[in-house]
């Protein structure tokens, strides 16, 4: 029973450190996969710039890569401006994700790519619907306010290449 008590009498802080490390910016989350995610898909968009021989992805890779850019660079101002650090590099998982795409080739290449981002900016619309919904630092919901309509059209771009290839059911 003692050591019960002197386990949770050493644990019990722990509980509350993720609030105390989060108490000044509840929308760290936000930033942080707003941030790799938008790394992800420079790096995939240039992969399928060279790896696609398929003109239509080669295009929507170069899409990725103007567009989530752009972004990337408003929310390394925007962060920069709040004193938060962003990663440098995508997740674990998406780097992972890449990993898978760099042995394919050809038609396997495209679709899957394709595949992949169909599910990625899905993730990523559900990640700023939220933010909009219930973030609470204004800088951030306005961000993912202005950047949703550019993910909404990659989704609706990435859709149209996956029925073209007749891949519909992503």
């Amino acid at each position: 029973m003692k050591r019960i008590l002197a386990l949770a009498a050493l644990v019990a802080p722990l509980a509350f450190a993720p609030l105390a490390f989060g108490a000044d910016d509840p929308d760290a989350t936000f930033y942080k996969k707003a941030a790799e995610g938008g790394l992800f898909e420079v790096d995939t968009g240039n992969q399928a710039e060279k790896s696609s021989n398929n003109q239509q992805v080669k295009d929507f890779g170069a899409m990725l890569v103007k567009d989530h850019t752009a972004a990337n660079d408003k929310l390394k101002a925007l962060a920069a401006s709040k004193n938060i650090s962003l990663p440098s590099s995508a997740s674990v998982g998406e780097m992972a994700e890449k990993a898978k795409l760099d042995v394919l080739t050809g038609d396997t290449y495209d679709k899957s790519f394709i595949s992949t981002q169909i599910k990625a900016h899905r993730q990523t619309i559900a990640l700023f619907k939220k933010e909009i919904a219930t973030g609470q630092d204004a800088d951030a919901k306005a961000f993912a306010e202005a950047t949703l309509p550019t993910l909404r059209k990659h989704l609706k771009a990435a859709e149209s290449i996956a029925a073209s290839q007749g891949n519909g059911k992503t």
